[in-house]
This record gives C-alpha cells, sequence and structure tokens, in this order.
C-alpha cells in the first residue's frame, strides 16, 4: 500500500510540474497520468512465463461478500466455572468496483443493515504484491448469541446482550515469488499461466474482548459482570499453490499455522481475573482458498475464502474463535489490449493530418 501511495504521490508532482513547464490541453493531461500509470501495470515483477497482466485498462466487479464469527471459552475463575459458545449473525454485503491500471475504488451496501436489523461493524483490508500480502479485519458485534453456562447453570445469551471487538491480521512473505502469484487468485490483476506454488513466512495476531452490557445487566440482575480478553501473537511457515487447469481455471490453497509465542488472556468474572499462562503450544491457523474463471480475456468469475482460527488451551483459560469471510465475484475487463490514452491521441493526429 505504502508503494502505491508513493507512487500516486510522484505521478502528481510530476503532474504539476509538466504543467508549469509547458501548456497542455486537459485531454493531453490525462494522457500524461494515464502513460505513466501503463508503464508501471505492465512493469510485472512476475516471470511472463508463469504469470501475466491481464489486458485491458479498466477492471469492473461486482462482489457479494459474508462474513462470520464464532468464540468459545471456558475457564474457572473464583471456584466459579464458566463456560461460553457464542456466535454473531452472518454478515452479508454488496460491493461494486472499478479498477484502473491496477489502483481502484469501491463501494459496498448492507441491505440488513439499512433495515436496522443489526449494529455491528466490520472493516476488511486486503494487500497483495508479488513478495508481501497482509490480510487485517475489525469487527465491533452486539450481535452475540448463542448459550452460556454459570457454576454449571445454563443461560442463554441474546443478541445486544454482550459486545465483542475483535481485531484480526495476518501478514505472509512469498518465497517463489517470480512464479506464485496471490493476486491472480485474490484481486484477478494478474493472470496466473501455469500452476506453481511457494513456501510462505509470516506472523499473526489475534486481538480483542467480550463484555456482558449493561442492559443485560438491568434486565437480569443474577448474570454476572464478565469479560473475556483475547490478545495472542504467533509467528510461523506454510505454503500456498496455485493449480491452472487448462487455460481457464485456477484453484488456491493455502495455509499459513503460527506459533503462539506472546498472549494476554485472561477472564473476569465478578471483578475477578484469572490470567493464562505466558507460553503455551498454542496455534493460530490462517488459510485462504480460491476459484477463478476465465470465461475469455474480457470475462471473469469466481469465490474465495478466507479463514483465521486460533486455538489457546491451558489449565485456566480455554479460547477459540473462528473468523471467516467468503466472496462471490464476476468482472470484466474493458479496453483495447496495450492501448493506452497517450496512444490513442496519437494515431487520432495522424489520421487528421
Amino acid at each position: 500500500m505504502m508503494k502505491k501511495i508513493i507512487y500516486l504521490v510522484f505521478v502528481l508532482i510530476a503532474f504539476t510540474t509538466s504543467l508549469s513547464a509547458q501548456k497542455l490541453s486537459g485531454v493531453e493531461r490525462m494522457a500524461m497520468v494515464d502513460s505513466l500509470l501503463t508503464q508501471r501495470y505492465y512493469k510485472t515483477p512476475y516471470d511472463t512465463n508463469y504469470v501475466v497482466r491481464p489486458e485491458g485498462q479498466l477492471t469492473l466487479k461486482v462482489r457479494m461478500n459474508q462474513t462470520g464469527n464464532d468464540f468459545h471459552a471456558k475457564g474457572t475463575v473464583n471456584d466459579v466455572y464458566a463456560k461460553a459458545d457464542l456466535k454473531t449473525s452472518y454478515k452479508t454485503t454488496f460491493s461494486i468496483a472499478a479498477i484502473y491500471r491496477g489502483i481502484g475504488i469501491g463501494f459496498a451496501l448492507n441491505p440488513a443493515k439499512w433495515k436496522g436489523a443489526y449494529k455491528d461493524y466490520e472493516l476488511n483490508f486486503n494487500y497483495f504484491s508479488s513478495r508481501l500480502s497482509l490480510d487485517l479485519s475489525y469487527q465491533r458485534s452486539e450481535s452475540l448469541q448463542g448459550d452460556m453456562f454459570l457454576d454449571n447453570v445454563p443461560k442463554q445469551l441474546e443478541s445486544g446482550d454482550a459486545t465483542m471487538k475483535v481485531l484480526n491480521v495476518a501478514g505472509y512473505y512469498t518465497f517463489n515469488h517470480r512464479r506464485f502469484s496471490f493476486p491472480a487468485a485474490f484481486t484477478q490483476s494478474y493472470i496466473q499461466r501455469r500452476s506453481a506454488g511457494s513456501w510462505l513466512a509470516g506472523f499473526s495476531y489475534q486481538g480483542g474482548s467480550i463484555k456482558t452490557t449493561k442492559a443485560l445487566l438491568e434486565r437480569n440482575a443474577d448474570a454476572p459482570e464478565t469479560r473475556i480478553y483475547v490478545g495472542h501473537l504467533g509467528i510461523g511457515g506454510g505454503y500456498g499453490y496455485n493449480w491452472v487447469l487448462g487455460k481457464r481455471w485456477l484453484l488456491h490453497f493455502s495455509m499459513l499455522p503460527t506459533f503462539v509465542v506472546y498472549n494476554r488472556n485472561n477472564m473476569t468474572v465478578r471483578g475477578e481475573r484469572k490470567k493464562a499462562q505466558q507460553m503455551r503450544f498454542n496455534m493460530i491457523f490462517n488459510e485462504r482458498a480460491a476459484v477463478v474463471y476465465q470465461f475469455s480475456q474480457r470475462y471473469f468469475a469466481g469465490a474465495t475464502l478466507v479463514m483465521n482460527n486460533s486455538v489457546f488451551d491451558d489449565d485456566k483459560v480455554i479460547v477459540n474463535q473462528n473468523k471467516w469471510r467468503a466472496r462471490a465475484f464476476f468482472g470484466m475487463r474493458l479496453g483495447k489490449p496495450g492501448s493506452s490514452l497517450r496512444a490513442i491521441i496519437k494515431n487520432k493526429n495522424r489520421r487528421l493530418k
């Protein structure tokens, strides 16, 4: 992301300098910027026998996204056994995006939230380059619901009784970055021509909390004020593979298991806190899957799945979280192969002469 920002700043500086040095029409100014973007777009860091840029200047995509999160925790605090098996409501959004020479803008719509079905909020950010990739998601949810047990007495947690805040981050480094492309599977900004895989190195972080709300405590005087905090960091390695079938299908699967090297997990019930041990053999798993079908050079469709699963277990606090995001999409590419606005203007001037 930072490299893109720096490049855009460079384009703006070059654009301003050119304006002060010569008198250009509005179309010619746009052509100059387009030429710089085109050079950047086709300057691929990959082995072109394996990965290439798709033709066409503009890509339009429509997407349907669905996310979910379930959370499980148990432990004994102040001689009181507590257990929770909770999940959020599924969130479905529809979005459209326009990408020009690798730089895009999008708009998403959540029909259920507009109707007031829930007050949940979620932010997802993904960055893919030839070597580095990053998944980040932040979720604030009041739609948690499920079963809770306090000293073996069952209780039902309803939507609005608890608030959950969760941050998930996963970073990847791709070793075979010349032949294996994450963007080909997840952004379609490149096309994988031959099957290839790569070993991966990376890190994971999961942090957040679940806390009972005042509304629950006011409605049920026997309900304990409870707060579950999760914070753990893991490092590890894995493998990813892009499998090309014929000239139309691309199948992707990757897994990055990481070992927890630091944690701040704890559970607080009625003001009594119990901390988890600092070093245990616990893990965070990050999985990705995708399928892309190329109808032609112009049209494509597919689906992706990203999952984060944590397993933390010791003799005091046991925590397990499963966050997932699924996406289905359809896209089309517009523009003639290899064309740029500057080239179009030159050809038009030649015809006029």
